[in-house]
């Protein structure tokens, strides 16, 4: 007989939920990637074939999951990667990531693409708060949205730089997400598929307007829907960008500066020399260039070039606290989850985001101690047997 499922235990089970009450096309836009998603799968394959080094007879009765990061003391290695139009996923999503993760002690990073504002999002609770960013053609926008980001409280600025241009995302060609369809397809994926999810679309469909895209909300002229908004970002991040454009952020911004899509150590060695105070390994969660390779595949390379200089952080593929574990091992200070989060949030509310921290702390406190560790700092490659993907 089937274990009865009563409560979600895993990321998993939380996924499933979210699938149970999202709207096909939101639902969609949350779990797919590129193309035929080869890297999305890869980076949570890759992290499956890294065997842990178990050991045996070692006092770990007193162990400390927590770790200092750009100043703030953290529960655990963790951090809630920006996910755009998060709060269309959960009624004021972004707002919400931002009361619990501050309240467990780990950073929110707010998305360019959010639904809350960074100021609605600052307001909603404490702990430290990062904005992701987007360079935007309009400079004066730009530096706008980085002033905001100063005034609203914002201590960590990260800079997306593997959006050059808006990757393919198939399932979102098939629901007409991204456009196209006709008339139609356009009534299957709103009133009908709204029919479908009344809980959603009573909690979050009305209850949980405006559905604007609040940060770049000022800037844009004759929108009303996300869709609109979202043309309008997609058309109005700057291809151009290069390494040179860091010397501008940098005049607007004095505080630490991640770098968000690194993915080779070339590219990492060069961010450091630009002055980047961290890196976030990362190939967009496999919804850009599909056919990459995973980013824990490429953190340890990275760190090998990178050692010391800078913070390194990895984001894709993290499923459990034991993925946190692995993550560490390989280099990095610390791991950011994105999918995960947002599938305990529109699953299963408030309460379902802190329970899955809680999960993941647990995970990764007890693969702590049957590893032998019992400080973060004490975590290194010996906690693998074995470096498959290195």
């Amino acid at each position: 007989m089937p274990t009865l499922n009563l409560a979600p235990a895993s990321v998993a089970d939380y996924r499933r939920l979210a699938e149970a009450r999202l709207p096909r096309f939101l639902f969609d836009y949350l779990d797919g990637g590129a193309y035929a998603e080869v890297t999305l799968a890869r980076n949570v394959r890759d992290f499956e074939g890294l065997e842990l080094h178990q050991r045996i007879l070692r006092d770990v009765s007193a162990r400390s999951t927590k770790t200092t990061l750009f100043g703030s003391e953290l529960t655990l290695p963790l951090a809630l990667s920006p996910v755009g139009l998060s709060g269309m996923m959960a009624r004021r999503g972004e707002a919400v990531a931002r009361r619990v993760a501050g309240a467990f002690g780990i950073p929110y990073c707010l998305s360019t693409l959010s639904v809350c504002s960074v100021e609605e999002t600052a307001a909603a609770g404490s702990g430290p708060l990062w904005f992701q960013l987007y360079m935007i053609r309009d400079r004066g926008a730009c530096a706008d949205l980085i002033r905001r980001a100063k005034e609203a409280g914002v201590s960590v600025l990260a800079l997306t730089v593997d959006l050059p241009v808006v990757g393919t995302r198939y399932r979102d060609v098939r629901n007409t997400m991204s456009g196209g369809g006709g008339g139609w397809a356009k009534l299957r994926r709103g009133l009908i598929s709204y029919a479908l999810h009344p809980a959603w679309a009573l909690d979050v469909g009305l209850g949980g307007k405006p559905h604007i895209l609040g940060n770049i909300a000022p800037y844009v002229a004759n929108a009303s829907t996300p869709a609109d908004f979202s043309a309008w970002a997609n058309a109005s991040i700057d291809p151009s960008i290069t390494w040179a454009d860091l010397e501008w952020i940098r005049s607007q911004w004095s505080g630490p500066l991640l770098i968000k899509g690194i993915l080779s150590p070339e590219d990492a060695a060069e961010a450091v020399r630009s002055g980047a105070d961290g890196l976030i390994v990362s190939n967009h969660g496999g919804r850009q260039l599909d056919g990459v390779a995973s980013s824990i595949s490429m953190l340890p390379r990275i760190a090998d070039k990178v050692a010391g200089q800078t913070k390194l952080l990895l984001d894709g593929g993290v499923r459990s606290g034991q993925d946190i574990l692995k993550a560490m091992a390989l280099g990095a200070d610390a791991a950011m989850i994105g999918r995960p989060w947002v599938y305990a949030l529109a699953g299963a509310g408030e309460a379902g985001l802190l329970n899955q921290l809680k999960a993941l702390h647990g995970e990764f406190s007890v693969s702590m101690a049957l590893t032998g560790k019992v400080a973060v700092e004490e975590i290194s490659r010996d906690v693998l047997f074995g470096l498959p993907i290195a």
